[in-house]
């Protein structure tokens, strides 16, 4: 049996590790997608960002293709940074003093970090699309060193940490994106042992 190609639309070889680890007990051989492929990120939610990349590497790759968006949206700042997450300041460092100094000492702290994943067929068809919340509160400073983006100012109440100080292994259960995945992994299964599934 042939091994599956599943082509993830990011140039990034981090994001292809991270989604790997979330696939790891499917027999799918992940790519990058080819590296002169550009996607404008034109759609107005996550879901439609993340079905818009996966679509139009699936048509260019003629694979199935998977593609994730997510960000930080936070209750007091009307759901900002959210689809503008990663661009809303220039470094991780800089973002983060952005958001700590736009949210002050507001005193509703509330924010939510959204995971949409969408998996193309090679036609370009969304055959899944699913997102994951992970509710939360911003911390007044950061916290903890591991992890990557706003981690370090997201406070999940449940567990009294930050994604930041969590090990990974709980960070991959309860996160946005592994909920995202929990949901994902046993429909993309069925979906490629199914007959919809072609080479």
């Amino acid at each position: 049996m042939t091994q599956k190609i599943l082509i993830v639309a990011t140039g990034n070889p981090g994001k292809l590790q991270e989604i790997q680890a979330y696939l790891e007990d499917l027999e799918i051989d992940l790519q990058l997608k080819p590296k002169d492929l550009e996607i404008e990120e034109t759609g107005k939610t996550f879901l439609e960002n993340a079905a818009l990349k996966a679509s139009q590497v699936a048509v260019a790759t003629g694979e199935w293709a998977i593609a994730d968006d997510s960000g930080l949206a936070v209750e007091a700042l009307n759901g900002s940074p959210g689809l503008y997450s990663a661009r809303y300041a220039p470094t991780e460092a800089e973002r983060i003093i952005r958001l700590l100094k736009e949210l002050g000492d507001h005193p509703n702290r509330r924010a939510k970090f959204i995971c949409a994943v969408a998996i193309a067929r090679p036609d370009g068809s969304i055959a899944l699309e699913y997102q994951g919340v992970c509710q939360g509160t911003i911390t007044q400073k950061p916290l903890g060193t591991g992890g990557f983006g706003y981690d370090p100012i997201f406070y999940v109440p449940e567990v009294e940490m930050t994604f930041a100080q969590m090990p990974a292994t709980l960070k991959h259960q309860i996160s946005h994106r592994g909920q995202a995945f929990q949901w994902i992994l046993p429909q993309l299964q069925t979906l490629f042992e199914s007959a919809n599934y072609r080479q």
